[in-house]
C-alpha cells in the first residue's frame, strides 16, 4: 500500500511556510522546558507536595498518551488536521493560564494541577496525532530528513538554554506566573499554524463510517504488518523502556550518591552534555547522506542507550566522574538525534497519508505508554540491586533493541529519495 507519489521540493529552510512553522516550534520548545521546571516547582514550593505527589504529576501527563490509539483513529477521519492542531495549542494555552489565574486569586490547589497535566497531556496528544499528515503536506519526501533535523535541532537547544532561562524566569516572576510564558508560547504556535497553509489529503469516504474501535484496530494492525513500522515500533519500544529504566532521575541520583559529585558539577556535565543532541540534529542529514538513513537509525540505537554505561563505568577523581557523566550525556544526546531524525523521516516515508494519524496514535499508546513502565522497573531495581548495576541493565536492555532492526528492511534503506522504494507494503 502505498501513499502519493511526491516530487522532489526546495531545501525546507527556502519554504517560507516550514520557516515559519520552525519558528513557532522552537519558541513552544522553549515554553515546554520553562513549564517542566515551573509546574513541579510549583507543586512543591507553594503547595507543599511530597515526592510521590509530584511523581504522580508527572505521570499523569503521559497518561493520555494510553488512548492516543483510540484519539488518533478519530483525527485520521477528520478532514481539517491543521485546525485541531491549532485548537490544541489553544487548549494549551488557555489550561496554563488558569494557573497564574487561580495564583493571584489564591485559590490554586494540587488537585488543578493534577487536571492541568491531564489535560496538557490530552492535548499534546490531540497535536501529535494530528502533525504527521501537516508535516507530509508540507515538507516534500527528499527534504524529511533535512526538515526533521531543523525541528530537532529547535528541540535540543531548548533543552540547553531551556532550563536556565526558565530558572531565571521563575527567580523574577515565581513559578505560577512563569507558566503564563509557555501559555504564550502556544498562542504563538496557533498564529503560526494559522498563517502556514498545507494540502490536505481529502478523507476516503464510503458508505458507512467504520466504528471508532475499529478504526484503531486497523491502524495499529496496519503497524503490526509493515515490517518497516513493526520493526521501528519494536526498536522505539525496547529502548525507551530500558532508558527510561536508567532515566534520567536515576542518573542524578547516582552522580550525587555514588560518585560524589557537587549539584554545579552535575549540572555543568548535563549543561555539557546537551550539546551533543544539539550536534547530533545538525549532523543527522551529512551522516545520513555519507551512510544511509537506516544505517544511521541502527547507529543511533546502538549508542543512545549504550552511553548510559560510560556514566556506571565512573571513577577516578571528581573531574574525571563528572567528564565521563558529560561524555555520557553527549554521546546519548548524539545518539537518539541520529535515531530520531532520521527514524521519524522514514516512518512519515512509509506511512500512507489515509492512515498516518492512526499510526502516530498506535505508536504513541506503546511506545510512550511503556516509559512510566520502564521508571518504575528503574526504581525497584536501583532499591534491589543498586544505581549502578541498573545503569548497566539499561545501557545492555537498549542494546538490546538493535534486535527489532536487523531482520527488517530498515538497516537496508540508503535514501528517501522519490525514486527509491521504501514504502515496503504491509
Amino acid at each position: 500500500m502505498r501513499g502519493p507519489k511526491r516530487t522532489a521540493g526546495p531545501p525546507p529552510w527556502r519554504d517560507r511556510r516550514f520557516r515559519r512553522f520552525w519558528a513557532g516550534h522552537a519558541i513552544s520548545q522553549f515554553g515546554d522546558r520553562i513549564t517542566e521546571l515551573a509546574l513541579p516547582l510549583l507543586a512543591a514550593g507553594v503547595l507543599n507536595a511530597s515526592a510521590g505527589q509530584v511523581a504522580l504529576l508527572t505521570a499523569l501527563v503521559w497518561t493520555p498518551n494510553l488512548l492516543a490509539v483510540l484519539l488518533g483513529a478519530w483525527v485520521d477521519h477528520q478532514v481539517r488536521k491543521r485546525r485541531l492542531m491549532i485548537l490544541a495549542d489553544l487548549v494549551r494555552a488557555a489550561v496554563l493560564l488558569s494557573v497564574p489565574a487561580a495564583y493571584l486569586l489564591d485559590a490554586v490547589t494540587l488537585h488543578q494541577l493534577y487536571v492541568v497535566a491531564v489535560l496538557m497531556g490530552t492535548a499534546g496528544v490531540l497535536f501529535n496525532t494530528a502533525y504527521p499528515p501537516f508535516f507530509a503536506g508540507l515538507v516534500p519526501r527528499a527534504s524529511y530528513v533535512d526538515a526533521n533535523s531543523r525541528l530537532s535541532a529547535a528541540r535540543s537547544a531548548s533543552h540547553v538554554a531551556g532550563p536556565a532561562v526558565g530558572g531565571a524566569l521563575i527567580q523574577l516572576l515565581a513559578a505560577p506566573l512563569t507558566l503564563a510564558v509557555d501559555a504564550l508560547t502556544f498562542l504563538v504556535s496557533a498564529v503560526v499554524l494559522g498563517r502556514v497553509q498545507v494540502d490536505e489529503h481529502p478523507v476516503e469516504v464510503g458508505t458507512a463510517t467504520p466504528p471508532l474501535a475499529r478504526r484503531a484496530k486497523e491502524g495499529l494492525a496496519f503497524v503490526i504488518r509493515h515490517p518497516v513500522l513493526r520493526g521501528s515500533l519494536g526498536c522505539c519500544a525496547t529502548v525507551n523502556f530500558f532508558t527510561f529504566i536508567g532515566g534520567s532521575g536515576l542518573i542524578v541520583l547516582f552522580a550525587d550518591r555514588d560518585l560524589g559529585l557537587s549539584a554545579g558539577l552535575i549540572g555543568t556535565a548535563f549543561g555539557v552534555g546537551a550539546t551533543g543532541s544539539l550536534l547530533g540534529a545538525v549532523a543527522a542529514p551529512a551522516v545520513s547522506r555519507r551512510f544511509g538513513v537506516g544505517r544511521s537509525v541502527v547507529v543511533g540505537a546502538v549508542l543512545f542507550p549504550a552511553a548510559i554505561a560510560v556514566t556506571a563505568a565512573a571513577d577516578g577523581a571528581p573531574g574525571l566522574r563528572a567528564g565521563a557523566l558529560a561524555v555520557s550525556v553527549f554521546l546519548s544526546g548524539f545518539g537518539v538525534m541520529l535515531f530520531d531524525v532520521n527514524l521519524n523521516a522514514l516512518q512519515t516515508a512509509v506511512t500512507p497519508d489515509g492512515v498516518r494519524s492512526r499510526v502516530a496514535g498506535a505508536f504513541s499508546t506503546i511506545n510512550y505508554g511503556i516509559r512510566p513502565v520502564g521508571a518504575l522497573t528503574g526504581g525497584l531495581l536501583a532499591t534491589t540491586v543498586g544505581l549502578r548495576a541498573t545503569l548497566l541493565v539499561a545501557a545492555v536492555g537498549g542494546v538490546v533493541s538493535l534486535l527489532w532492526l536487523l531482520p527488517s528492511p530498515i538497516p537496508g534503506i540508503r535514501s528517501l529519495a522519490p525514486d527509491t522504494r521504501v514504502d515496503t507494503a504491509a
